[in-house]
């Protein structure tokens, strides 16, 4: 399904469907809308970081219903496509970027698949089903940026790949904490089953040996993706993207650097200054 297969009908207004968590940039692991982002474009940027993180929020509350979070999210887009005037402030806000900028919706609309999946759905069997997964809460991040942009599809595969890498990162850093505060389960089901593990092995306090393999299995997965990703900065003409992009894909490295030797499930294992700093350097590499 694509988004634009993805045909609703306008739901009856509900007040107040956005309610921001108190996430921004600041909590995210890589850059958003950066300075080296162009101006003119840097609100672009920010509205669709808002939609989309007011979206998510809504998916991630821990008091709405599945079915008040579907029907918030459904406002959502239609408020973004026009077929409802108001009722969800970012958007509407993105509504006229995209008017703007002549970017496609699809970006937006492709997110709120994933998000109305998170509302409904605590498992993934496979990787393969988490993958499907990634495509619509990830891949369509990158994709928005680069036709913001102006670059080819050409782009899309090695994008695809390094959200993948990206998103399947940020669930193995929170995988003890979405399952204790959502009882949703990002780590393939197969594979717990393989290691005689069950889901409630990520809410100890510390891993396991067994648990241990399973996440390396899965950061294995992703080392397969990088391949790929890491030609993406040399696919983007515009230097400025290009250079953020570089700085990300470094940061991914050095984030599963840190996973493979940490423990999420007794801290948070996270990105440190030096880390940004040695990245930043990295990604300079590509201003010519």
């Amino acid at each position: 399904m694509i988004a634009n297969d993805n045909a609703i009908t306008p739901p009856k207004p509900v007040p107040g469907v956005e309610a921001w968590s108190g996430k921004d940039k600041a909590d995210e692991n890589f850059p958003v809308g950066s300075f080296l982002i162009a101006k003119p474009l840097r609100a672009h940027v920010h509205a669709y970081y808002t939609f989309a993180r007011n979206a998510d929020d809504i998916a991630d509350s821990p008091t709405l219903s599945p079915a008040e979070k579907i029907a918030r999210l459904n406002t959502m887009e239609a408020v973004l496509t026009g077929a409802q005037a108001e009722g969800a402030p970012s958007a509407e806000r993105l509504r006229a970027s995209f008017a703007e900028s002549g970017v496609p919706d699809a970006h937006a609309r492709e997110l709120l698949i994933a998000f109305r999946r998170d509302a409904v759905k605590n498992r993934y069997a496979n990787w393969a089903e988490l993958m499907d997964y990634c495509r619509y809460s990830a891949a369509p991040v990158g994709r928005y940026l680069l036709d913001l942009h102006g670059e080819s599809p050409t782009t899309w595969p090695a994008s695809d790949a390094l959200c993948a890498i990206l998103q399947v990162l940020n669930h193995l850093q929170d995988c003890a904490k979405d399952l204790r505060a959502l009882d949703r389960c990002y780590t393939p089901q197969d594979w717990l089953a393989e290691a005689g593990l069950a889901t409630d092995d990520l809410a100890r306090s510390e891993t396991t040996p067994a648990l241990r393999g399973v996440l390396d299995k899965a950061l294995a997965a992703t080392d397969t993706l990088n391949a790929l990703a890491a030609t993406l900065p040399g696919q983007i003409k515009s230097r400025r993207l290009r250079i953020e992009t570089a700085i990300i894909v470094s940061l991914a490295h050095r984030l599963t650097t840190h996973l493979k030797s940490g423990d999420p499930l007794a801290t948070r294992v996270k990105l440190t200054k030096f880390d940004f700093l040695a990245a930043t350097l990295a990604g300079l590499r590509y201003a010519a």
